[in-house]
């Protein structure tokens, strides 16, 4: 148990370092959700620090992200009387009771479900979050206010813009997104962000830049704010409950899967669910917005050298040493630079390999995918998500009906070794790892999947059977790609083995054919792979000695 709050020196340098990447995405998040920039802040330190201490992924870092904070922003906005004043008790019973339900799912062992949500319906959902986002940017990086938070009322606004347009503001905003993409090239040893909010905040306080601020933020810790809970909203409040702490768990444990592929361990989904549910809960008592984990700052946490619970919890220290100390400076940053840092934000989870494989992936993924965009953008994300599932399931049922008469088998094999495998010379067979792959290789059979293959350690030549491998999704492909990239950087040489053509020209289409594997490497049957084995071998042998 204490293992897991060891602070090394890698511990204290990752989480000063995600702190530090924080800050300003957590004052841009707290700004964009109605409650001001303290409210992100809160969310940053409270949910961080108990995520950390109660979660089941020791090196994730846990605060506010763009799709907590677009839920979050309109249920702020559903509760803002006619006078303008927010409810914030009606608020805060609202993210109390998602992270009551989050804690739920851990509790009723759900975690482990994520990863039956089929890669389009994920694809789709941060795609739609992502377009939200940037449309919810407009105005405020030309120094003016939302009209509105729904994507159409936004775009039946854009006539506006001409009435208050800030040219001082849409000059920050601008100089923040070139800094932002432009001084990695330069630098990595100090966040974007951060230069810029502290470069352009300067510039407008030292010229007396007429643009809108955030304004006076409170110094100290924040008091408990009791939640209300309102039985005429009863319906409201449990329906905008339930969508944060479901797009918080997606959020969460897929970060949790990233972290747990870069440090080589597992996590515990249902532990992290307990976890991020008794960080939500805490942070709305005190009024803060929502959090989740966060891909960036995590990987940032890890690449800084972190490996247990104490950089979260660090992470969320530096950001209450910044409440404390530094609150005063704080409001002096311009609404538009916040901004900025959102569209980055805003574009970085944008699918784009989807997107760009658009054309070329399997029509039903495309359609599912397309469906959840469109969805997420114009009704809602508890939406969006049950009717991809639905359909992503329906489509999949009827494949899975039409290879059912096939006598398929929807299992990795055991890696006996099949005839024809035995009847190589026992010195060549010593050179190579089998792995046979039957039925298809679909959405629900991903995780299964990349974890037999993570299982090899060793051998110079890793050979997929796949000639009863009748079925390739989307999700499928990925993972395939993942696996092949692993084992390349593990120095292990791929080959594919018996693939059907039409499969394999849907490696083509999406280039895993021959951006990582080269065609020579993929056989139509055992016999061809037979013949080109010596010289296979041959060349493996000459590569390692050059």
């Amino acid at each position: 148990m204490f293992k897991k709050f060891t602070i090394t020196r890698g511990d204290l340098f990752g989480g000063i370092t995600a702190g530090i990447v924080a800050l300003p995405l957590c004052l841009a998040f707290g700004v964009a959700s109605g409650l001001g920039a303290e409210a992100g802040l809160y969310g940053g330190i409270f949910v961080g620090i108990m995520a950390s201490i109660f979660g089941g992924t020791p090196v994730q870092i846990t605060g506010p992200t763009a799709p907590m904070t677009l839920i979050a922003s309109t249920v702020v906005i559903g509760n803002t009387l006619p006078s303008g004043e927010i409810n914030l008790p009606s608020v805060l019973m609202v993210f109390l009771l998602a992270g009551g339900f989050q804690v739920l799912f851990g509790v009723l062992r759900l975690g482990q479900f994520i990863r039956y949500l089929p890669y389009p319906v994920i694809s789709g959902l941060m795609t739609g979050i992502g377009i939200i986002i940037l449309a919810q940017q407009i105005f405020p990086l030309l120094g003016m206010s939302a009209p509105a938070s729904d994507f159409l009322t936004i775009l039946l606004s854009i006539n506006q813009l001409s009435n208050g347009f800030n040219l001082s503001a849409a000059g920050l905003a601008l100089a923040t997104i070139i800094l932002i993409y432009t001084l990695p090239r330069l630098t990595k040893v100090v966040p974007p962000t951060l230069i810029a909010l502290i470069v352009l905040t300067s510039i407008a306080v030292v010229f007396h830049l007429s643009v809108p601020m955030i304004g006076e933020i409170p110094s100290g810790l924040p008091k408990p704010i009791l939640p209300v809970f309102i039985l005429t909203d009863i319906k409201l409040i449990i329906i905008a409950a339930l969508q944060l702490a479901f797009l918080g768990a997606i959020d969460s444990l897929s970060t949790s899967l990233v972290a747990d592929n870069m440090t080589k361990t597992q996590h515990n989904s249902n532990q992290e669910l307990i976890g991020q549910g008794i960080g939500n809960m805490t942070s709305a008592i005190f009024g803060g917005i929502p959090a989740a984990g966060a891909f960036v700052r995590t990987a940032i946490n890890i690449r800084s050298g972190a490996r247990h619970a104490s950089s979260g919890v660090i992470h969320g220290l530096f950001l209450l040493a910044v409440l404390l100390g530094l609150s005063g400076i704080v409001q002096y940053i311009p609404n538009a630079v916040l901004a900025s840092i959102l569209v980055t934000a805003g574009l970085g989870i944008i699918d784009y390999r989807s997107l760009k494989h658009i054309r070329r992936a399997p029509k039903s993924d495309v359609i599912v995918m397309l469906l959840v965009i469109v969805l997420t953008i114009f009704v809602d994300m508890i939406a969006a998500v049950a009717i991809g599932m639905i359909v992503a399931s329906l489509i999949f049922m009827a494949k899975i009906a039409t290879l059912a008469e096939q006598n398929t088998t929807l299992v990795v094999a055991d890696d006996t070794p099949w005839a024809d495998e035995l009847a190589l010379k026992e010195d060549l067979r010593k050179q190579i790892i089998f792995k046979h792959i039957t039925g298809p290789l679909f959405f629900g059979f991903v995780s299964s999947f990349r974890a037999s293959a993570s299982t090899i350690t060793e051998g110079k030549l890793f050979v997929l059977r796949m000639e009863k491998v009748n079925y390739l999704d989307q999700s499928g492909l990925y993972a395939l790609h993942d696996v092949i990239v692993d084992s390349q950087a593990a120095g292990l040489t791929v080959c594919i083995v018996g693939l059907a053509e039409n499969l394999v020209e849907r490696l083509e289409m999406i280039q895993i054919i021959p951006g990582i594997l080269h065609k020579s490497f993929v056989f139509e049957n055992f016999e061809y792979f037979s013949k080109a084995l010596p010289q296979i071998l041959e060349s493996n042998q000459s590569d390692r000695f050059n």
